[in-house]
């Protein structure tokens, strides 16, 4: 599944080709994606000048004149640019064609992204209760602290809650929990506050050089300019149970948590 990383260098890589341009005509080939593409939604952004591409959490966001594309790539979509005139593959259900003649086409094998519309998109039940972005100042390891007071759930759970913060999906977390030497199973509760600290910290760093790199490679994934991305080269414990912790050599350890691979150091983590 693309996670913020993988949004980010999507948003990065269509604004320059979209941002200040009038989109000419939309091609919706098929509209049951997660939830239905509306059925006005050429009549709405045809002829309207595209102000800005931007993200909240794992959202692209278009905004327009009088409202916002919102628009997710679910578990397997991406959205590419296209200035070749290439015919449309079988999943690419939706062409938003701009007036330069480069087109925005979005691709989803298994139909769980969406392209929905809104008047006002911090008041969209999607975006509204989201949490801070991680690499905003708004997100900090007091954040953290404060937010798991009391709570039994597990750490990894805790930080993959987009109402906690938004974006850190299952391979990050593992990649910063890792760098903070925190165990995936401790209690929220029940870390103390340097510790936040350090893993507010971790998740910075392990985002900004995913997004660095380009995202990671995933089978489902490519850039908005069809390159894979890099960061998977570089992960320090996602994917590589088995090999040893390249801290202390000590085996990696693999778990599952909400059904998904959790990988950590057991001399390391605590």
């Amino acid at each position: 599944m693309p996670e913020l990383p993988e949004v980010e260098t999507t948003r990065r890589g269509i604004a320059p080709h979209c941002e200040g341009q009038v989109i000419s005509a939309v091609t919706v080939r098929n509209p049951s994606l997660r939830w239905p593409v509306p059925s006005d939604l050429a009549e709405r952004v045809s002829g309207k000048r595209i102000q800005s591409a931007d993200r909240r959490a794992k959202y692209l966001l278009i905004h327009l004149e009088d409202g916002t594309l919102i628009i997710h790539l679910g578990m397997s979509g991406s959205l590419r640019v296209i200035t070749d005139n290439a015919p449309p593959m079988t999943h690419d259900h939706i062409d938003l064609t701009l007036e330069s003649g480069t087109v925005l086409r979005f691709n989803d094998p298994r139909r769980f992204g969406c392209w929905l519309w809104t008047d006002s998109v911090d008041r969209h039940p999607l975006i509204e209760s989201l949490g801070p972005e991680p690499l905003s100042e708004a997100f900090n390891g007091e954040l953290l602290f404060q937010r798991s007071r009391s709570k039994k759930t597990p750490i990894k759970n805790f930080i993959m809650d987009n109402h906690v913060v938004v974006g850190v999906g299952n391979i990050y977390a593992n990649e910063a929990l890792f760098k903070a030497g925190i165990h995936p199973r401790r209690q929220a509760g029940r870390i103390s506050l340097d510790r936040y600290r350090r893993l507010a910290e971790a998740i910075r760093e392990t985002l900004s050089a995913a997004i660095l790199m380009g995202g990671t490679t995933l089978r489902d994934f490519v850039n908005s300019d069809g390159k894979p991305g890099y960061f998977a080269q570089v992960l320090l414990v996602y994917g590589k149970t088995g090999s040893p912790c390249t801290q202390c050599n000590t085996l990696l350890k693999e778990i599952r948590m909400n059904n998904r691979s959790t990988v950590y150091c057991p001399r390391c983590q605590r």
